[in-house]
């Protein structure tokens, strides 16, 4: 019997739970539809869940179909729980990836498509929503082919010889099949699918049930059975409480059976050895479940018994999964009521580590406060409320931070001896980057004759088994590959703890003599807003040091998308609100790590030193007449007792660069050369009678002086170009009025530009970007005495002002007033005169005071200074 285990994931309001719920109803597992702004769906069983109106918890559902069993997984579809979605993809034979027909593939679509292919899950896609007005199949389908791959293809024809000509084209044999039968077998392409070759797209409307009963047909027929060995194996991919309080264990049976009673073994993360019993064993539909005696390979359960298990574990003959990507960049703390002791409080709250390994709890004791990482602020709300249910704390957050990493630029050897007396062991690491993403690595490259096996495998697991911190910020290390390369035991002295100890110290000695690299988390993100709005939006971007595409435009509305520093997205949201009206959305996913930007400032306001941190010390213990002696990191290469196992490469001149001693050598040997040549030419044409000195002279023609390039003379009138929304956004008083209102910063720009050409005299031009506009042709409007250009679709302002200023400069004296800084660079070479933003603020503000100062002196019939001139 054909029995998979397939997870349903999407992008969070794309249908996801509505799919899940119209696959159950057609399947005859409920009878009525449940909807998730009723609150009635069947797989959102926490409260919280239909409240919010979002999935936090993998939930599990069985279906029936043709005489084939599949277990549904619906996993969290926002950002902040993608967590727990990844940990569950670590168990899917086949999964759905559910895409939103009206947005189409969002930035979170694109992680969870990363994640999938990561874990070598094939995926069958559903485009939901199509029902809705701007849905069209056609550009979805583009979109996916462009954003995801050309591996999409169009399933809704499936049969028609159509298909079969475009599924040809994406495998030789297919081809070959197609072109002696006029078909493709449905295992053929089954196995495609398998290989992640081909991604079946079919379209529907879940909440009205069209599209349903094709995709699960499709569904049905090209999914695989999976074969599973004799011997038992199970991955573990959640842990829970029930209401009662009774540990609950998730898995996947992978081989074997499982049965209650059963005795399993099993490492604890500690490294404990155990063996315990099942108590029962649980089949999950939505809230309710049902025990069972036995359990079939391809299935998955949920027991009781095991005490120690872990997310990601594998029990029997399977191997612990993949370290997840994603993981929480925020760190905040929790603030306790008075009557609970911080120790009470942390032994309950590690029940939520045990079910979120992502939270990383820990006691800060600097600090003196418990301290947990969270995606976001969803997330934060969610765990406060849990929190109190659970346990009956009202927790507070602090405002939280950021959580940084650190890695090193370059590879060291990291030297860690412990020998105190009775004890001894040392131990040699060779610490090498990464590229970024990789997280750490530990292998041996020891030989057993120098350490034995035992004492290898053991310095592995401490490795592993602590959070090792920088040198920096005391933030966990990232990007780097640590091998043990030597070490020493003693027969009689040697104990594990020995070892443990000797490899810390050898870890941080390798980061106090490496050159440390301060990491901080990116977002990627997807900023939809008003046209009108854009401006300022990419401002704010280029503030922020952000990566960003152009925008994207259709209609009234824009889309951003790119990546920004984490530090500078947080909050962002409520800004973009302000100044959009409440019409703009910003929607962030994590990316990654990258070298921070502004390592020095960080590293000031953290103010670690590392030094005093007596917890992850570098220094090492020697022994010498009969007592131990504490060494200086900087100095334990001076009494270790094992050769060092890295050399670091000397740094290669650059090409053509000679050193002194080769100069010198080549110089002498030149002279010996001459003095030989000179010897050959005496005797073949006799003596050279003339002074040695001036023989090898030429006199050189005398040349006038440079004085340098004239400057040019302008017979014409002096231009100033003006970039209107970088002076709006540069200036404070414009930048705060156009956060009510853009076009009421724009008038009081134009009103200011007509004064100062007024007093200045000069041919202003004042321009406006329009080329996100579709249909706008270049308008140039006279007012008053400037000249305010809006540029034309697919045209900036400052490729206006580049063509502008350079056909001005030929006979013009021509100025630039602006504060992008590339642009300021092309117009210099232009040949034009660049003004700052705050310099032509300046300016404005002198034109305005002598107008103010001259409509006084008006009043009191006085003469201006330039009149009296003028008499």
């Amino acid at each position: 019997m054909k029995r998979l285990i397939i997870g349903i994931t999407a992008h969070v309001d794309s249908g996801k739970t509505t799919l899940s719920e119209a696959l159950l109803y057609r399947t005859g597992e409920i009878r009525k539809l449940g909807r998730v702004d009723h609150q009635t769906a069947f797989l959102d069983t926490h409260p919280m869940e239909r409240d919010r109106g979002i999935t936090i918890f993998a939930h599990q559902a069985c279906i029936a179909y043709n005489g084939a069993e599949y277990t549904l997984l619906d996993t969290p579809g926002h950002v902040d729980f993608s967590a727990e979605t990844e940990r569950t993809m670590q168990v899917l034979d086949y999964a759905i990836l559910v895409i939103s027909g009206t947005d189409g593939v969002q930035s979170h679509t694109e992680t969870l498509w990363k994640l999938l292919e990561r874990y070598h899950v094939p995926v069958f896609l559903f485009v939901n929503k199509m029902d809705l007005s701007g849905a069209e199949k056609t550009a979805v389908l583009a979109d996916l082919k462009q954003r995801l791959g050309d591996c999409c293809a169009d399933f809704s024809d499936d049969g028609t010889d159509a298909f079969y000509e475009r599924m040809a084209l994406y495998d030789e044999t297919w081809m070959d099949a197609y072109l002696e039968q006029g078909s493709i077998s449905r295992k053929q392409l089954a196995e495609g699918i398998a290989r992640r070759q081909v991604v079946p797209c079919y379209f529907g409307a879940a909440l009205k049930l069209e599209g349903v009963d094709a995709f699960l047909e499709g569904l049905d027929r090209y999914t695989l059975e999976k074969t599973y060995p004799d011997t038992f194996g199970a991955q573990v991919f959640k842990i829970a409480a029930d209401e009662k309080g009774s540990r609950l264990t998730y898995l996947k049976v992978t081989g074997g059976q499982l049965h209650v009673r059963d005795a399993v073994s099993y490492s604890a993360q500690d490294g404990a050895q155990l063996t315990e019993k099942i108590s029962q064993i649980r089949i999950y539909a939505g809230a309710k479940f049902q025990t069972a005696d036995t359990v079939l390979p391809g299935m998955v359960c949920t027991v009781t018994g095991l005490t120690r298990t872990y997310a990601g574990q594998g029990l029997g003959v399977v191997q612990d999964g993949a370290v997840p990507v994603l993981e929480p960049v925020l760190r905040y703390g929790l603030r306790l009521p008075e009557q609970v002791h911080p120790a009470d409080a942390l032994k309950q709250l590690s029940q939520l580590e045990e079910e979120d390994p992502a939270l990383h709890l820990l006691w800060d004791v600097h600090a003196q406060q418990i301290q947990m990482q969270l995606m976001g602020e969803v997330q934060l709300e969610v765990l406060r409320k849990l929190i109190a249910d659970r346990f009956g704390l009202e927790v507070q957050f602090d405002a939280g931070q950021i959580t940084y990493k650190e890695t090193i630029a370059e590879p060291v050897e990291g030297v860690g001896h412990y020998e105190p007396l009775c004890h001894y062991a040392e131990v040699h690491l060779l610490l090498e980057p990464l590229p970024q993403g990789s997280g750490l690595q530990f292998a041996s490259d020891c030989r057993e004759d120098d350490l034995e096996r035992n004492w290898q495998r053991l310095v592995l697991t401490h490795l592993g088994e602590k959070v090792h911190v920088g040198v920096l910020t005391g933030s966990p290390i990232t990007d780097m590959k640590i091998t043990l390369c030597a070490g020493r035991a003693h027969v009689k002295h040697t104990e594990g703890g020995d070892f443990r100890q000797a490899t810390y110290r050898a870890v941080r000695n390798g980061l106090r003599r490496a050159k440390s690299v301060l990491l901080e988390p990116w977002y990627d993100f997807v900023l939809e807003l008003p046209t009108e709005c854009v401006g300022r939006a990419m401002t704010d971007l280029q503030q922020m040091g952000a990566d960003f595409q152009p925008p994207e435009t259709d209609g009234e509305r824009s889309v951003m998308t790119g990546s920004a520093p984490v530090a500078k997205m947080r909050g962002y949201q409520s800004i973009v609100t302000g100044y959009s009206h409440g019409k703009g959305r910003l929607c962030c996913t994590p990316k990654g790590y990258a070298p921070c930007q502004n390592a020095d400032e960080v590293m000031a306001a953290i103010g670690y030193d590392c030094d005093s941190d007596v917890e992850n010390t570098a220094d090492s213990i020697f022994c010498a007449h009969g007592a131990g002696f504490a060494v200086k990191w900087d100095k334990v290469q001076e009494h270790m007792h094992l050769p060092s196992c890295y050399t670091p490469e000397p740094e290669k001149e650059p090409e053509g660069a000679v050193s002194g001693t080769s100069r010198a050598a080549r110089y002498v040997s030149s002279l010996a050369e001459d003095k030989e040549l000179m010897a050959i030419f005496e005797r073949t044409y006799g003596k050279i009678d003339r002074d040695p000195r001036q023989a090898m002279y030429t006199p050189k023609e005398e040349t006038e002086p440079y004085h340098g390039k004239k400057n040019p003379v302008y017979d014409g009138e002096e231009y100033l170009l003006v970039d209107g929304y970088n002076i709006i956004f540069a200036w404070d008083e414009l930048k705060e009025l156009a956060k009510d209102s853009l076009e009421a910063a724009r008038s009081r720009l134009i009103h200011q530009m007509c004064n100062y050409c007024g007093y200045r005299q000069c041919k202003l031009i004042l321009v406006f970007d329009a080329y996100k506009v579709k249909g706008q042709h270049r308008e140039v409007e006279q007012y008053c005495n400037i000249s305010i250009v809006y540029t034309k679709e697919s045209e900036t302002a400052d490729s206006y002002i580049e063509k502008t200023t350079h056909e001005l400069c030929r006979e013009h004296r021509v100025r630039v007033a602006t504060s992008d800084g590339m642009e300021q660079v092309i117009i210099l070479g232009n040949g034009a005169l660049r003004v700052s933003a705050d310099e032509f603020h300046q300016e404005v503000e002198q034109a305005e005071a002598a107008i103010r100062a001259y409509a006084a002196q008006m009043k009191t019939g006085k003469k201006t200074i330039r009149e009296k001139q003028k008499r």
